[in-house]
């Protein structure tokens, strides 16, 4: 049966500290719901009720134009090794991208992952787990490298250039407010 919290517990910081990947669902006003992988070490904690997580770049950058519209964001993490559990985090959730107060003072909690974005910011208002009796067992085996290589190989220039044609609208045509950023 699920229990829901008001804050983060240290076990679930714990739990959370040893996932590989986690999941960030978002929705604009209209068009698509947008449920995102996200991996590497590219989550932190920051307290019981606040989190900071780092986008990198990707082919659409659907999080942004929809918490330009929504700020609401689901977070969900599941066990595929060890105890099964479910963990979702439920809040409010802001965008920094370069240069901005909320992207400058933490990207140094992050290691230096060439691509970064932006960094989502969320204000925890429930904490839910549930069972994961249903998830499979799945053996962690590396982090992909392709992600890393691809950005190296472009350079900062040529990522501007990638984020201005391919991240400044959503699959539903919305604003992400790339542009005022590159």
């Amino acid at each position: 049966m699920g229990k829901q919290f008001e804050a983060l517990t240290p076990q679930h910081t714990e739990f959370i500290k040893a996932q590989k990947i986690f999941f960030v669902g978002t929705a604009a006003t209209t068009g698509s719901v947008n449920i995102s992988p996200k991996g590497m070490d590219t989550f932190r904690v920051i307290d019981a009720n606040k989190i900071v997580w780092l986008n990198l770049t990707g082919s659409g950058n659907e999080t942004a134009a929809h918490l330009l519209q929504n700020s609401r964001m689901t977070i969900l993490f599941c066990a595929f090794e060890g105890k099964p559990l479910i963990l979702r985090l439920y809040g409010q959730a802001k965008i920094f991208h370069h240069g901005e107060r909320g992207f400058d003072t933490n990207i140094a909690l992050f290691p230096d992952i060439p691509g970064s974005r932006q960094i989502i910011e969320m204000k925890i208002e429930k904490v839910q787990t549930s069972c994961g009796f249903a998830v499979p067992f799945m053996d962690f085996k590396e982090e992909r490298t392709q992600l890393k290589s691809w950005a190296t190989k472009k350079g900062d220039d040529k990522i501007k250039a990638y984020w201005q044609e391919k991240n400044k609208k959503s699959i539903d045509g919305f604003e992400t407010n790339m542009s005022e950023y590159l």
